[in-house]
C-alpha cells in the first residue's frame, strides 16, 4: 500500500465525501417530506390520491435505483426533460427514498390505536387536528428509528450517482485511481471515509433519537 498516495489524496477524497453529505441531507429533507405526504395519501379515503401513491410506493420499490437513476438522466431527455446529473440524482435519490419512508410513516400511523381518533374526534377536534395533536407526534416517535436508518443508507445510496458523473467519494475515487493505478489503495481509503462517516452519523443519530424521544414523551 502507498502511503505516499493516501496522502495526497486524502484532502480530494474528503472534499468529494462533501458532496455526498450535501447529496444525502438535500435528499432526505425532501424525502422526508414526500414520504409523509405519500402515507398520509396511502391512508386517505379519497381514491384517486391513494391509488397514486400506491403505484408511485410499488414502482420505486420494485425497481432498482440505479435504474431509476438511469431513468432520469438518460431516459427523461426523450421526452424534453434534461436535468444536469447533480439535480438528476437528487431527484433519484429522493423518490427512493420517499417511497421507503412512506411505508414507515404508514406503518407508524396504523399502528396508533384507533380509539384515540375517535375520541379526539368526539371532543370536537377535526380530522386533521386530531391528526396533527395526538396522532403524528406518538407516530413519529415510533417511526424515528427507521428515518435514522433510512439516512444512513441513503449515505451508501448516493454512491450510485457516480453512474452520472457527480463527482461525490466514490465518482472521485475512481478518477484518482485513472491516475495513479492504484485501486486497492484508494478504494481502501474510500472504504475507511464512508465508515468513519457513517459511524459517526450513527452516533449523532442515535442521541437525536433519545432526546426526541425524551421530548415526545415529556
Amino acid at each position: 500500500m502507498n502511503v505516499s498516495i493516501i496522502v495526497e489524496s486524502l484532502p480530494t477524497l474528503l472534499n468529494a465525501t462533501l458532496m455526498t453529505i450535501f447529496l444525502a441531507i438535500v435528499s432526505i429533507i425532501i424525502a422526508l417530506f414526500l414520504g409523509f405526504f405519500t402515507a398520509l395519501a396511502r391512508i386517505s379515503k379519497i381514491k384517486p390520491l391513494e391509488i397514486i401513491a400506491r403505484t408511485y410506493v410499488s414502482i420505486i420499490r420494485g425497481t432498482p435505483l440505479l435504474v431509476q437513476v438511469f431513468v432520469i438522466y438518460y431516459g427523461l431527455p426523450q421526452i424534453n426533460i434534461e436535468l444536469d446529473p447533480i439535480p438528476s440524482g437528487i431527484l433519484a435519490l429522493s423518490l427512493n427514498a420517499g417511497a421507503y419512508l412512506s411505508e414507515s410513516f404508514r406503518a407508524a400511523i396504523l399502528s396508533i390505536d384507533k380509539g384515540q381518533m375517535e375520541a379526539a374526534v368526539s371532543l370536537g377536534m377535526t380530522y386533521v387536528q386530531a391528526l396533527r395533536r395526538i396522532i403524528l407526534p406518538q407516530s413519529l416517535r415510533i417511526a424515528i428509528p427507521t428515518l435514522s436508518n433510512s439516512f444512513i443508507i441513503l449515505i451508501k445510496d448516493t454512491s450510485l450517482i457516480s453512474v452520472i458523473t457527480v463527482t461525490e467519494l466514490l465518482q472521485m475515487s475512481s478518477l484518482i485511481i485513472a491516475k495513479t493505478f492504484e485501486p486497492l489503495t484508494i478504494y481502501l481509503v474510500a472504504a475507511a471515509i464512508y465508515w468513519v462517516l457513517i459511524t459517526f452519523l450513527t452516533a449523532l443519530l442515535d442521541k437525536m433519537e433519545k432526546r426526541t424521544s425524551q421530548h415526545i414523551t415529556l
